[in-house]
């Protein structure tokens, strides 16, 4: 049940949202082996001048630049799985963005399955009590 939030530089584009999130959806699951049926994603698209690399806007002629974020239950994968997932995150946005700065993000957060949920219950109640 991830979520999953991209923040990308530049004008808002619902086709590479759209794009972003198949993708999004498409890599935690084959990579991290997460059900695409309860996988969220959220992308936002953050003007040029207001994101900086370096104290400098990227709307100095700076290649885009992005922030993804994905939220899993602490434990459910391995680092080799979590390190696979980055490099091919990073490489599948630079092919959609043509190219990304360098300092680009990935962040998959672990959350305690006791501290992380949805539709209510946590994942550790789902653990303990399944369907």
């Amino acid at each position: 049940m991830p979520y999953i939030h991209v923040q990308i530089s530049g004008a808002v584009d619902a086709e590479l949202a759209a794009q972003v999130a198949g993708t999004a959806t498409d890599l935690t699951a084959r990579l991290l082996g997460k059900d695409p049926a309860v996988t969220a994603v959220v992308v936002d698209f953050i003007d040029p001048r207001q994101w900086f690399l370096g104290g400098k806007p990227l709307s100095n002629g700076v290649q885009r630049s992005y922030h993804w974020m994905v939220s899993i239950t602490d434990e459910t994968n391995t680092k080799r799985e979590k390190a696979a997932y980055l490099a091919a995150v990073h490489q599948t946005m630079g092919e959609l963005l043509g190219g990304v700065a360098e300092h680009s993000y990935v962040h998959v957060a672990d959350l305690r399955a006791s501290a992380y949920g949805y539709a209510g219950k946590t994942q550790e109640h789902r653990y303990q009590h399944p369907a």
